[in-house]
């Protein structure tokens, strides 16, 4: 008996890492994950490595079925390592673990809103050849055939991270005609990073059946339009227990640089798409409010009224490796909250 494996890592590309994947033909019985074995590939074609010393490792570290092709086969999330077995410096995964060992006793979680745009040749799906749709308002959530772009894709893309087993939790139409948004999660730090790199690559995979594609470009029309985020809700157990928790890792991501350490690693084109404008607040202010879509951070209304739950840290682009923004927040919200004797 034979399956197929499909090998999925990121890439080296900048300032936006690319996923590939490639096909392993075993035998026996599907493997689970620590039977998987290590595999190569050449890094010289990737951006990893130089071509007088191209190999590169792919090192198994999530596994799920194969909805595309059905059957035995399944997908294989993998980790890039050098030869030597250390990670490689694209592998932002091993520095995510490494915090979230440190800080896995406070019980991070996060929900991320991944937003994304379908493309048709040059234009967005939906936008009419030679010019401009109406003005954005009416897609938001819409219905009907004249406002709602693209479904049928999103309808197949939500089946096959159903049936693959990923925590999707919900998906809508965004604010822009072509604009769409699924959410994955609530998960720990490394399964919901893992998880939408695996969504990602679903997207992706299911609009090829459909001559379309999907872009993560955080402002793929300029102009009035809003851009495209992933907005990120963290919570630890502290801040599910107590409101005093949630201020604190709300100012914790105020405090010296941090406003521009984390935003400089929530993707490549920021500034493009926090603006002030559209929902946003401005890439060079940090702000935090109740009820807020114009903070950098927002408090749930019912966070508020609850006096407990989770913080939205608006400000990632769609374009954002998930594996740097869950690190940067358990980092620096973890770190706060320890310090505050919050835990």
């Amino acid at each position: 008996m034979t399956f197929k494996a499909e090998y999925i890592w990121i890439d080296g590309t900048e300032p936006t890492a690319k996923l590939r994947s490639k096909t392993k033909i075993m035998t026996g019985s599907p493997a689970g994950l620590a039977e998987l074995p290590v595999w190569g590939f050449d890094g010289s074609s990737t951006n990893q490595a130089k071509g007088h010393a191209s190999d590169r490792v792919l090192k198994p570290v999530f596994t799920c079925p194969d909805p595309i092709r059905g059957g035995d086969d399944i997908l294989v999330l993998c980790e890039v390592l050098n030869t030597d077995m250390t990670p490689h410096e694209s592998n932002t995964r091993a520095a995510l673990a490494e915090v979230y060992e440190r800080f896995a006793a406070q019980e991070p979680i996060f929900g991320i809103e991944q937003e994304y745009t379908f493309f048709k040749g040059s234009r967005p799906l939906g936008f009419p050849e030679g010019g401009f749709p109406a003005a954005q308002g009416g897609y938001y959530c819409g219905v009907g055939a004249d406002e709602i772009f693209g479904r049928d894709v999103v309808e197949a893309h939500l089946e096959n991270c159903l049936a693959a087993g990923l925590g999707i939790s919900g998906i809508n139409a965004e604010v822009m005609p072509g604009q769409w948004e699924f959410q994955v999660g609530p998960l720990a730090p490394l399964e919901v990073a893992d998880q939408l790199w695996v969504a990602r690559w679903l997207l992706y995979r299911t609009a090829e059946d459909f001559e379309v594609s999907a872009t993560l470009d955080p402002k793929p029309v300029k102009g009035d339009w809003n851009g495209a985020g992933a907005h990120t809700n963290f919570s630890t157990k502290a801040m599910r227990e107590g409101y005093a928790a949630i201020i604190t890792a709300c100012e914790s991501l105020g405090e010296g640089s941090k406003p521009l350490d984390h935003v400089k690693n929530y993707g490549a084109g920021i500034d493009d798409r926090l603006t002030g404008l559209h929902e946003t607040a401005p890439w060079n202010e940090y702000s935090y409010g109740v009820s807020d879509r114009g903070a950098s951070v927002r408090i749930p209304w019912q966070v508020e009224q609850d006096g407990k739950g989770y913080i939205e840290d608006r400000r990632p682009n769609a374009n954002v490796d998930p594996y740097t923004v869950t690190r940067l927040l358990v980092d620096t919200c973890c770190s706060a909250l320890e310090k505050a004797g919050q835990v």
